[in-house]
């Protein structure tokens, strides 16, 4: 299945990189699209050209560019594929007289260990489905959500890379606080981290039992998980949750 990208934002760059095959690419006017084809292989075209010869358009613009880019590409795209935030089902199937399917990735896509949120759409050929669930499922974990909690859904692992790095550098920075290079602090933090998310996906997502079996009545993790409620760590997520899907919709496609 040959894959064009209009766009070539960071979503866009995660994608092709997590692909590894030549990509058809557009952009803007701003270059991006000639540096990552340097970068994949493929060719950078304007996005008319992209829609005629790519057998399936993932739309990764900016949203804002959705009517503008829709009325360029109708009648000429074979199938859609939009990674665009805010942009549902209904109002793709308006704008493109083609099969359309909404996904949401997140960057991890870039080394294949992404998750990627996937709204059903029920007027789609169940093969052509089929292959673009594939084409994804290489970049990661495919999740059916649907649509009416995709905000939610994405408003949690869309921007959770940014989170888990702040997380991370929060750690290793108090780690260099108390002494630790801040090299080892990272190694220490990151690996702990992946180690933590294989032993709760092998506790079927129980974060309460991985809890209890660090946690001794009294000892030094329960200290420092007191300090963290103290600190406001739910209250703090609870806001971050609120900022992303009320301050302006679903987090979109790229730089969230």
């Amino acid at each position: 299945m040959q894959v064009g990208l209009i766009g070539a934002g960071n979503m866009a760059r995660a994608l092709a990189l997590g692909w590894g095959d030549p990509v058809l690419c557009s952009d803007n006017g701003s270059g991006r699209a000639a540096a990552l084809v340097a970068e994949v292989g493929g060719e950078a075209l304007s996005s008319a050209e992209v829609a005629e010869r790519a057998d399936l358009v993932v739309l990764c613009h900016k949203p804002a560019q959705f009517a503008d880019i829709a009325k360029d590409l109708t009648g000429s795209a074979k199938a859609i594929a939009s990674v665009l935030g805010g942009v549902d089902t209904g109002l793709l199937r308006r704008a493109y007289q083609a099969p359309v399917f909404r996904l949401m990735p997140n960057t991890p896509v870039a080394i294949r260990r992404g998750v990627i949120c996937y709204s059903p759409e029920g007027q789609v050929d169940r093969q052509l489905e089929a292959e673009v669930l594939e084409l994804f499922g290489r970049l990661g974990t495919v999740v059916t959500v649907p649509e009416a909690q995709i905000a939610a859904a994405t408003a949690l692992m869309g921007v959770t890379p940014a989170y888990q790095a702040l997380m991370t550098e929060a750690q290793v920075d108090a780690g260099v606080r108390r002494g630790l290079p801040a090299r080892l602090a990272g190694e220490l933090v990151v690996e702990t981290m992946a180690g933590t998310a294989e032993l709760l996906k092998a506790r079927d997502y129980d974060t309460l039992s991985v809890r209890r079996e660090v946690t001794s009545p009294g000892g030094s993790t329960a200290r420092g998980l007191a300090a963290l409620e103290r600190g406001g760590i739910r209250s703090a997520f609870d806001s971050a949750i609120d900022a992303v899907i009320d301050g302006g919709g679903t987090p979109g496609s790229g730089g969230r």
